[in-house]
């Protein structure tokens, strides 16, 4: 039994797995999710997968993010992804606000961290390969959520909000989904998106940047990206407005589906945190999902895992010591799962996701 670590499967991936165990060659998408600093548990699987997994890979590989899941992905398809990894780890962390910091001041920060982590050579390594496959989403604002002023995007976002607790189909009154997606690939599901309306851009020199940016624009936190090269004119915002983890069509593709999460269960989108809609392995019959146990998060510091509200709630000593402890622990749960996938012992360990 694995003490931090549970890896479980919709129905299909359950099979393949139990009969076969689980090899690079067979993943063919791999998910990030929003949630800001909660990435730092998985900043150890990051560093298994990308610098160990999936570094001989030679089939490509569709990478899916939104938020900070986008952001981890950067690192893939350079020199030294498991270094970029790292690198972004250390930057996030050693990020300091003032005492009481406003929009501009986050962005700006935002800004030169972006510049560091994924200078103009790291855009030509992503652009110029074709095995590791990037695709980011992004929202592009409609009405009062496009406002600069903190009232406009606050009543945007309760009329969202409301509506969205009738269906998620309503957010396409606030906000339209935007793929940007790899130059020399379709995003996973080609086009068949069908639950919101979508547009597809392709990623180029002069918009990843901004494109990466916009996806973790969360509303009232971060400015706006305005007017992406490529994309339609407009305000884009945090892609996980619409896909905070994800509850897109997935069945459709060609290999498993690989998803590490922060957290025990997933929420389609931003605004569904206080309903009841959940993505289950009904929804994914092909996906693999590895999250922590129950044990794992309460034996950290403070008996969580990190959020955006540390920094608020913490002093900068103490929310740096807590996300590194976070990230240490992160490690012994790559572990475990390293050794599962070595030694074949995940066709025991995989649980059915329902």
């Amino acid at each position: 039994m694995m003490k931090w670590a549970e890896i479980k499967a919709g129905a299909d991936a359950l099979v393949h797995i139990r009969e076969q165990g689980l090899a690079a060659n067979d993943v063919s998408t791999m998910l990030g999710a929003s949630g800001g600093p909660k990435w730092f548990i998985l900043q150890g699987l990051d560093n298994y997968f990308f610098g160990e997994f999936f570094a001989h890979r030679q089939v490509p590989l569709n990478l899916l993010g939104t938020s900070a899941g986008g952001w981890r992905f950067a690192s893939l398809g350079r020199s030294n992804a498991a270094e970029a990894s790292a690198l972004f780890s250390r930057l996030y962390r050693a990020t300091v606000y003032t005492e009481k910091p406003d929009v501009r001041e986050i962005t700006d920060k935002a800004i030169d961290l972006l510049h560091e982590y994924v200078p103009d050579s790291a855009v030509t390594e992503i652009l110029q390969q074709d095995t590791f496959l990037h695709h980011m989403i992004v929202v592009r604002c409609k009405g009062l959520n496009a406002a600069n002023g903190r009232l406009g995007q606050g009543l945007g976002l309760v009329k969202a909000a409301a509506l969205n607790m009738l269906s998620r189909k309503t957010l396409q009154s606030s906000y339209q989904r935007v793929v940007f997606h790899h130059p020399n690939a379709q995003p996973p599901m080609g086009r068949n998106w069908h639950d919101l309306p979508t547009e597809h851009v392709a990623l180029s020199a002069d918009n990843f940047r901004q494109a990466l940016l916009a996806t973790g624009s969360i509303p009232l936190v971060l400015d706006g990206v305005r007017d992406i090269p490529g994309a339609p004119p407009g305000v884009y915002r945090d892609g996980g407005v619409t896909d905070y983890h994800f509850d897109v069509p997935l069945d459709d593709q060609a290999g498993l589906v690989l998803y590490p999460h922060f957290q025990r269960e997933v929420i389609p989108g931003w605004f569904d945190k206080n309903t009841k809609r959940r993505t289950t392995g009904k929804n994914w019959r092909n996906a693999v999902m590895i999250m922590p146990t129950q044990a794992f998060i309460d034996a950290l510091p403070y008996g969580k895992i990190p959020d955006r509200h540390d920094f608020a709630n913490l002093d900068v000593a103490a929310r740096q010591k807590f996300w590194q402890q976070a990230t240490d622990a992160g490690y012994r749960l790559a572990e475990e799962v390293a050794e599962s996938l070595a030694t074949g012992s995940i066709r025991e360990h995989v649980q059915a996701w329902e």
